[in-house]
């Protein structure tokens, strides 16, 4: 299978599907230490009915073929197989975004779980991205809602109308689509880096902050930022008071720094489900005087200007788009391919971001369906850096994950203490005892 082969089946949706630009790499990189999983999450007002939820799934799929997906090798490179099956409802797990075992998962590259009245998917990010992802949950969401209440959900605000067949911007790669024959340097310099105990493989720890969405939004507007941009700053503070904690030198010279995606989708027209992400590291250099919060929040503005803008975004996914169209890459068997795409993930992956901040933003549902919805979750993975984060907002609550891997609570100490000590009230949760 090519990059661009498609055959279809008689439904009119490809039997096979190319690999989206930013999936490529994925089933290389993929490993114990780097799962590349997410998980999003909706908790109802009612225990879940997993009978419910399983015909609810059957429908979500029959509308979003592109995730009822199994992973195959090809010569060239791996690909996507329809299936019109479904995947098994999983009780929870003690640890999500955890390596997909595709024995559980009947070899479909996401698992629904649902735990008391919480509804979870964990996506491997070979098939979506988050946007993606919540198009996805909405749907199913909506679905199950519909079936077990009997209430009509209209189409709206992101759930999709599982009577209608799959749209083929739906399944589209964007990436290619929006690609221009420009470049950008992938080289930054390297940045900080947790360190700690790393715990046994399977083991991940999630601590969950809330906070009410209305208090946050006041305190970022008297630093004259966005929520993101206040969030980000508070956490590179942390980060940076870790490390200049630091009794190395040496690691106390190296940049603090962020890794933010970015949502294309807002800069280029696209109603793709598939991957459609790109990035921004953004932070501070140590400095002897160190740094107040008003100054990470400019630096992290001007940085945003600069860096997140249509031509820097065209310019740094085209560069991805470029190394895929590489003539030798493209004719190389996957068994060459493979261990180079590993070594380039494992050696530049997390190389220069210190931790990630995704932030999804405020997530508006159908008003029929709010009244079901006690509130949301988003959960990423760690990977080679020990620490991810992770934001969500539902009505007037912000929901903020720290995911890690390591035995060392540092980060999440450090920057949920600084924000209570900026006024903000939080409640803390976590999955270990």
């Amino acid at each position: 299978m090519n990059d661009q082969t498609i055959s279809t089946n008689p439904d009119d949706f490809p039997l096979c599907l190319p690999l989206d630009n930013a999936a490529k790499i994925y089933p290389a990189a993929r490993g114990k230490k780097t799962p590349s999983m997410f998980r999003l999450s909706m908790e109802l007002k009612e225990t879940i009915d997993a009978e419910v939820l399983s015909a609810a799934l059957e429908k979500t799929l029959h509308r979003v073929p592109s995730v009822s997906q199994h992973l195959k090798r090809g010569f060239f490179w791996y690909y996507l197989r329809h299936r019109t099956d479904a995947p098994p409802v999983l009780p929870e797990i003690n640890n999500p975004c955890v390596y997909l075992n595709e024995d559980t998962s009947r070899g479909f590259q996401f698992r629904v779980s649902c735990y008391r009245r919480r509804i979870s998917v964990d996506f491997f990010h070979v098939l979506t991205d988050g946007t993606g992802g919540m198009t996805i949950l909405k749907t199913l969401v909506a679905e199950y809602i519909m079936l077990k209440y009997g209430v009509k959900i209209p189409p709206t605000d992101g759930v999709l109308d599982c009577t209608e067949p799959p749209r083929r911007e739906e399944y589209e790669d964007s990436f290619f689509r929006h690609a221009k024959p420009e470049r950008l340097s992938r080289f930054e310099a390297p940045a900080y880096h947790i360190k700690g105990t790393r715990e046994a493989f399977g083991l991940i720890h999630i601590t969950t902050g809330t906070l009410p969405l209305d208090s946050v939004h006041a305190k970022a507007k008297e630093y004259g930022a966005t929520i993101n941009e206040f969030l980000t700053a508070v956490l590179i503070q942390a980060i940076y008071g870790i490390q200049q904690a630091e009794k190395r030198a040496s690691r106390k010279k190296k940049a603090v720094k962020v890794c933010i995606p970015i949502n294309p989708r807002r800069y280029f027209e696209s109603r793709t489900l598939r991957n459609f992400t790109t990035y921004v590291n953004l932070g501070v250099v140590p400095s002897p005087a160190g740094y107040t919060l008003e100054e990470i929040i400019a630096s992290i503005r001007h940085g945003m200007l600069q860096e997140a803008n249509v031509k820097k975004l065209r310019a740094r996914f085209s560069t991805n788009v470029a190394s895929e169209k590489n003539p030798f890459l493209k004719v190389a068997p996957l068994f060459l391919k493979n261990p180079i795409m590993r070594l380039v993930y494992l050696t530049v992956g997390d190389r220069y971001n210190s931790a990630t901040l995704s932030n999804l933003g405020l997530i508006k549902l159908p008003e029929e369906m709010v009244p079901y919805i006690d509130r949301m979750s988003f959960l990423l993975g760690a990977g080679l850096n020990p620490v991810s984060c992770s934001c969500i907002s539902f009505g007037n609550t912000l929901c903020f994950n720290i995911t890690r891997t390591i035995a060392e609570p540092v980060v999440e100490r450090a920057f949920f203490t600084a924000l209570v000590q900026l006024g903000l009230p939080v409640t803390l949760e976590s999955n270990q005892a």
